[in-house]
C-alpha cells in the first residue's frame, strides 16, 4: 500500500515549484524594474517591515478591514435568523443582499466616494462583500438543523438556551466556520482594493497605487506578498478563535 504524502508537505513543495517558475520567469525576462526576483522581492519586504511606518500602514488597513467583517457577521447571522423565522423579513431583505452580490465593487467604491470620507470605504467594501456570504451560509445553516432534534426537545422541554447551546449551534458551526472564512477573504481582498481606488492615508492600498504610479516594483510586488501573508495568518487566527470558543461551548454544555 503507498504512503500518502502529507498534506503540508504537498503545500510545501508546490509553492516551492511556483517560486522557481517565477524565478526562471525574472531571469529569462531579464528586467527587474518589471519583474523582480522571488529574492529580491523577499528582501524589499523585509526592509519595510524593519520600519515603523510598515507596521503603522499595516495596522491601519487591518483595523478599517476588520470592523467592516466583524460587523458583517454580527449583521448578516442576526439578518439569518430574522429571515428564517420570518417570511415577511425575507421577502423584505433578500433583493438587497442579492444586489450586493451583483454589484461591481468599483462601482459600489466610486458611489461610496461621493457620500463619505475616502478613509471610511474600505471598511463599508469589506462589510457589503462579507454580509451576502455570512448570510446565506447561516440561513443555510439553521435550515440544516435536524427537526426531529427540535422535537425531542419540545417534547423533554428543554429551555431555549439547552436548545440553542445542544442543537443549533452544533448544527450551525460547520456553516458559519465556512461564511468566516470566505467572508475574511473576499472582503480583504476587496477592502485592499478599495484603499487602491480611493487612496486613503496610511494604507496598504496607498502603498500598492504609489509602487504602480512611480514604477517602484519592488515595493509593489512586496505590499502584494504582505497582502497574501496577512490574509492568510487573519483566515487562521479567526478559524482558530472559532474553533476554541467551540470547544469552550461543549466543555461548559458537559
Amino acid at each position: 500500500m503507498k504512503k500518502k504524502i502529507p498534506t503540508p508537505l504537498l503545500t510545501a513543495l508546490s509553492l516551492l515549484f511556483w517560486l522557481c517558475v517565477w524565478l526562471l520567469a525574472a531571469v529569462a525576462f531579464n528586467k527587474p524594474l518589471l519583474l523582480p526576483t522571488p529574492g529580491a522581492v523577499v528582501k524589499k519586504l523585509c526592509e519595510l517591515a524593519a520600519t515603523a511606518l510598515f507596521w503603522r500602514t499595516v495596522a491601519t488597513s487591518l483595523l478599517r478591514i476588520l470592523l467592516g467583517i466583524l460587523a458583517a457577521l454580527f449583521l448578516g447571522t442576526l439578518l439569518a435568523m430574522l429571515t428564517v423565522w420570518s417570511r415577511f423579513f425575507h421577502h423584505l431583505f433578500s433583493p438587497l443582499l442579492s444586489l450586493f452580490k451583483a454589484t461591481p465593487v468599483a462601482s459600489i467604491i466610486f458611489l461610496m466616494l461621493l457620500f463619505i470620507g475616502r478613509a471610511r470605504v474600505p471598511l463599508v467594501i469589506a462589510f457589503m462583500m462579507a454580509l451576502p456570504i455570512v448570510w446565506s451560509n447561516v440561513r443555510e445553516g439553521l435550515f440544516a438543523t435536524d427537526k426531529q432534534l427540535l422535537e425531542m426537545a419540545a417534547v423533554f422541554r428543554l429551555s431555549p438556551w439547552k436548545k440553542l447551546t445542544r442543537i443549533r449551534l452544533p448544527a450551525l458551526l460547520p456553516y458559519f466556520l465556512a461564511a468566516a472564512r470566505s467572508a475574511v477573504s473576499l472582503s480583504w481582498k476587496a477592502g485592499v482594493a478599495a484603499e487602491v481606488l480611493c487612496v486613503p492615508e496610511h494604507s496598504i492600498g496607498r502603498a500598492i497605487f504609489e509602487g504602480k504610479q512611480y514604477l517602484m516594483t519592488e515595493d509593489l510586488f512586496a505590499w502584494t506578498l504582505a497582502v497574501i501573508l496577512i490574509s492568510v495568518a487573519v483566515e487562521a487566527l479567526a478559524l482558530a478563535l472559532l474553533r476554541l470558543a467551540d470547544r469552550e461551548r461543549r466543555k461548559a454544555a458537559c
